[in-house]
């Protein structure tokens, strides 16, 4: 991504040409954290939308030691968090239920790595329920921990952890059932 200082100063001069070119620069990493967050394209361009408002708006607090992708990212994956906030309060879609986690086997990850290419997994992640998702894109593609994830979803840290391990079971099914059904195709 080659966000130029002086792109950066015609953007925070408001000028809508230099805000289409960043818009077109900033899609495809902003349109890879929102295809996580958003079940359909529709949604998650509209997040987009969402996200690349805030980036304008809070271009004047950007800091050029931090490099610019993952500024862009984390206000991304803030705006994905603050719209599930928001749903939330209309309809809670999480339970809390005990339950040990359950790893994902590495051979499976391995077979499914190579068997499938990127599109398919994250189709099987957008099949999981909703908060399942949620809580294991931040856990295992962003890298947040269960406290962290706790306190931004306003959940109980086991309630984190289970949905960590039901999307892991899910995914598990998943691929299996996909693998099995490759494997009646050959």
């Amino acid at each position: 991504m080659d966000i130029t200082p002086k792109l950066l100063k015609d953007c925070l001069a408001e000028k809508r040409r230099a805000q289409q070119e960043m818009y077109r620069l900033c899609y495809p990493v902003m349109m890879s954290v929102c295809s996580r967050y958003e079940r359909n394209q529709d949604d998650a361009e509209a997040l987009l939308n969402q996200a690349f408002l805030k980036v304008l708006t809070k271009l004047d607090t950007y800091k050029e030691r931090v490099p610019f992708e993952a500024w862009l990212r984390r206000i991304t994956l803030n705006t994905a968090i603050d719209q599930h906030r928001a749903k939330k309060r209309s309809k809670l879609d999480y339970h809390e239920e005990p339950g040990a986690e359950l790893e994902l086997n590495d051979q499976v990850i391995n077979e499914a790595e190579t068997k499938h290419d990127a599109e398919e997994l994250l189709g099987l992640i957008q099949k999981l329920p909703p908060m399942s998702q949620q809580v294991f894109n931040m856990y295992v593609i962003d890298g947040y921990n269960h406290k962290e994830i706790a306190q931004k979803l306003s959940m109980t840290e086991g309630t984190s952890k289970w949905h960590l391990s039901n999307a892991r079971k899910n995914l598990k099914q998943m691929l299996h059932k996909l693998m099995n059904n490759v494997a009646l195709l050959l």
